[in-house]
């Protein structure tokens, strides 16, 4: 996999990815067959009317030349035509009366558009390659990835061999100890850019995979998304069905139910959508707030025993075939509730770590506080600090919360920008925010 690093240059993840994802170079190399390929063609010439060679080859993210004999192909069928020729002395294409009709029969059967999929077994073999059980963390890689971040040595020093384990993690403790932020700035650790497929194939159907609030895009195959190079030639690289993203980090919550986790049919598009943890692959499925969402722990934890111990997952489409997929992610559960509140000891045992946040020092708590009176570009002095702590935190008993400095600071903001007041704490708006905060 390639390390993402800021002059990172797209030729080098060409030549790294290409090893294992290689461009094809004819229509067999691309795994799918040439009636799929001709339905994705024929559908596309039929929603731009008209359309030339290398815009083809672009929206089905294949060379020229493989998109050229599937142009010959659908002319021999009298699908296509090619009337005309654009100032760039390229031939543009649209659809016959017939091929008008069987495009729209494509849309029927199928309703996915986008660029060509890549087969199942391309897609298992990738992702087993681009595990991140391939690569262990050190204390000092977690230590620099939180520089910016104030979390206790233990948190550190125990999540960090957890994560090496790859087994299912529970963190648990207290509403606002920290545990989602936490868990939701774990992925700077894997700094590691992987290929996620536009779509993968399984006998025909097409399952969408790339969603682009969760993929986040790091580089594309330079040769192919130049519009000075011809679509015709065969660039050397990745298989542009690939995208280069940053390892996904998928969050869930309260909304999770067990329909989640498997494939979906959308009726209105005529679709197949990915079950959360097939778009959570080589990264991180975090799922929050464990023992609030409708599915119960127990039903949760059942329907993943599998995945959890042999690394696999079984799904099925909507005609009942069954695929298999690689459930290579980090899995990780947040929760205020105690371990045993959630599930028995059985269940326990198979998640392998379990790590409890806690309140605070004084010490870690007065850190996140000035840094957080940076972030709201407030000034306060160690006075109006001190006043915080023993005149309300002491005297009502309220422990060192990760997220009070937040909380606080952004009400004593908003009372400066309301009132037109200098950027400054003062123990009259920490008083005001602390009693605006607190019900009681």
């Amino acid at each position: 996999m390639a390390n993402k690093s800021s002059n990172e240059s797209s030729e080098t993840i060409d030549n790294e990815f290409s090893v294992y994802a290689p461009r094809p170079g004819n229509i067999e190399e691309t795994g799918l067959s040439i009636n799929l390929l001709l339905e994705l063609l024929i559908k596309h010439i039929y929603r731009a009317g008209v359309i030339d060679l290398q815009q083809l080859s672009k929206d089905l993210s294949l060379s020229g030349s493989i998109v050229k004999l599937l142009l010959d192909e659908a002319k021999q069928k009298t699908w296509v035509e090619n009337p005309s020729s654009a100032d760039n002395g390229q031939f543009r294409y649209t659809l016959s009366n017939i091929g008008v009709l069987e495009a729209e029969k494509a849309f029927l059967k199928r309703g996915y558009l986008g660029p060509a999929p890549i087969p199942l077994e391309q897609y298992q073999r990738v992702t087993q390659i681009q595990s991140n059980r391939t690569q262990a963390l050190t204390e000092q890689q977690m230590r620099d990835g939180f520089a910016d971040l104030v979390f206790p040595d233990e948190v550190i020093g125990s999540v960090g061999p957890a994560l090496n384990s790859t087994k299912p993690i529970l963190i648990y403790g207290g509403a606002g100890t920290g545990k989602s932020y936490f868990c939701r700035h774990l992925n700077r650790l894997f700094g590691e850019t992987v290929l996620i497929p536009y779509a993968i194939e399984i006998n025909n159907e097409i399952i969408q995979v790339f969603d682009p609030e969760l993929h986040h895009v790091q580089e594309a195959a330079s040769m192919f998304n130049d519009p000075t190079i011809s679509a015709l030639k065969i660039a050397d690289g990745y298989d542009p069905r690939w995208l280069a993203c940053e390892r996904p980090l998928l969050v869930t919550g309260g909304e999770l139910t067990l329909s989640m986790l498997e494939v979906q049919f959308d009726n209105a598009s005529r679709c197949y959508l990915p079950p959360i943890q097939l778009k959570a692959n080589n990264g991180i499925l975090f799922l929050d707030d464990l023992g609030r969402q409708r599915v119960t722990p127990k039903e949760l934890f059942n329907r993943w025993i599998l995945p959890l111990e042999e690394r696999r997952d079984f799904l099925a489409l909507q005609n009942g075939q069954h695929f298999e997929i690689p459930f290579e992610l980090l899995l990780l559960f947040s929760t205020n509730l105690t371990p045993q509140e959630l599930i028995d000891d059985a269940f326990l045992r198979r998640l392998g770590y379990k790590i409890q946040f806690q309140p605070l020092s004084q010490k870690l708590y007065e850190q996140i506080w000035f840094m957080e009176c940076e972030r709201f570009e407030l000034e306060c002095d160690s006075d109006c600090f001190v006043y915080l702590i023993n005149s309300l935190h002491k005297t009502r008993e309220k422990p060192y919360l990760a997220c009070y400095p937040r909380d606080i600071l952004s009400i004593v903001r908003d009372q400066v920008l309301f009132k037109n007041l200098p950027n400054r704490v003062t123990k009259d708006l920490i008083n005001f925010a602390w009693h605006s905060y607190f019900v009681a």
